[in-house]
């Protein structure tokens, strides 16, 4: 019989699950410790814009669940329907109530394809992709390769979505493809973004405006694609301008890489753990729930104002897992988050600009060097250090580099 009572459980399996799952038991290996993750895969998502320009194997990026949750936790497969926070208890679709005694909340995100009309239908043909799916990358590449001449649109939603630089790291890599084979002149590539400006942090704009320049971008800002016609190779667009007003407009393409909008879950919405905006409520810098202390949120489930990136749920792991241990004990909270997310931004095949920053847009490099600066070392980080650095280090509790400057 299937046990229904844990010292902790964990909600969600993915990268800051498991993270947080082992190091928990790398502190305290006593804890009863369970996670509740419906999935048979795990993925490792930042590849896929690698696999968008040929340059990663999408093989690599997947492995079975059973192999990614920690030693000495218990895997219960299954998906959380309702949180009961006041009877210390989460309902799961096929096990029915699950007790604890303190809460992780590791859910993601949810991408709403949906919200755009006509998307759906269109997805994987007729020139419309994203690497925001496994199965979808490769197709993006695809599409890189067969294009000779052409329309080539890259669209942003709104904000937040997980990995904010990933619609133009397409962009770019695709670009460069098309630069070297001397087709850039026939291809002509274009961005559309519902945000204000290229980047979040002010630093990095103008290092990135020179990679538009360089491949002659049409950039376009405030735009949102709100439908798309795959048939008839044409997107439409909300365009706001400064005064707020909204203006419908069309575009034709020959390939169209989508990003779609991004919310919390439904069940997460719908619970009494959600913030207005249906995000897991908790403190910026501890992680601890704003009204339930019991309770602990990391990655891109929260509502903390960082950038939802693997980089950044590895240095709240270790925050959340420090406070939490502490709150079982009675102590203070010894840690604090810095909002630290990491972006490394492929402006060009072997160069990234690797954006660092936390809370408030400060920039906070973990090397010593101008990280506004595209550079080969990066690119290598990127593509070689860091698959390994997630498979063998973070999902194992080994705290590399997952440290905040600003913790405790």
């Amino acid at each position: 019989m299937q046990k229904t009572n844990f010292d902790i459980v964990i909600v969600g399996g993915g990268s800051a699950g498991c993270a947080i799952a082992a190091s928990l038991k790398k502190r305290a290996p006593e804890l009863d410790i369970a996670i509740i993750e419906p999935s048979e895969k795990h993925y490792y998502q930042p590849a896929w814009t690698l696999v968008g320009a040929g340059e990663f194997d999408v093989q690599k990026t997947v492995r079975p669940m059973a192999e990614c949750i920690p030693s000495g936790i218990t895997w219960l497969q299954a998906a959380v329907t309702n949180f009961d926070p006041e009877q210390q208890r989460v309902a799961a679709d096929k096990l029915g109530n699950i007790s604890y005694q303190q809460l992780v909340v590791a859910a993601g995100l949810k991408l709403h394809w949906e919200g755009i009309k006509g998307l759906t239908d269109t997805l994987g043909k007729n020139g419309v992709t994203s690497n925001y799916r496994v199965d979808l990358a490769p197709y993006t590449w695809q599409l890189v390769q067969q294009l000779q001449s052409g329309e080539a649109v890259f669209t942003q939603p709104p904000m937040p979505i997980k990995c904010a630089g990933a619609p133009q790291k397409a962009l770019y890599l695709s670009c460069a493809e098309w630069l070297s084979k001397g087709q850039l002149g026939k291809i002509k590539a274009s961005f559309y973004s519902s945000t204000p400006a290229l980047f979040g942090v002010k630093e990095y704009v103008e290092p990135l405006m020179q990679y538009i320049r360089k491949y002659q971008v049409d950039l376009k800002l405030n735009t949102t694609l709100v439908e798309v016609d795959g048939p008839g190779k044409t997107a439409w667009f909300n365009v706001k301008d400064t005064d707020g007003n909204v203006q419908r407009i069309s575009k034709s393409f020959d390939m169209l890489h989508v990003v779609p909008p991004q919310t919390a879950p439904d069940f997460i919405k719908q619970s009494p753990l959600a913030n207005a905006d249906g995000w897991v409520e908790v403190d910026q810098h501890s992680l601890q729930h704003a009204r339930y202390p019991n309770i602990f949120g990391v990655g891109d489930c929260t509502n903390t104002p960082n950038a939802k990136t693997a980089a950044a749920a590895r240095k709240q792991v270790v925050i959340a897992a420090e406070n939490l241990l502490a709150t079982r004990a009675g102590q203070a909270l010894p840690s604090r988050y810095d909002g630290y997310g990491s972006c490394p931004l492929t402006v060009e095949k072997g160069k990234i600009i690797l954006a660092e920053f936390g809370y408030g847009g400060k920039i906070v490099p973990t090397f010593p060097w101008d990280s506004t600066k595209p550079r080969r070392s990066a690119w290598w980080l990127k593509k070689y250090l860091l698959p390994c650095i997630y498979w063998n280090l973070m999902l194992k509790g080994r705290e590399w580099l997952a440290r905040c400057g600003a913790c405790g």
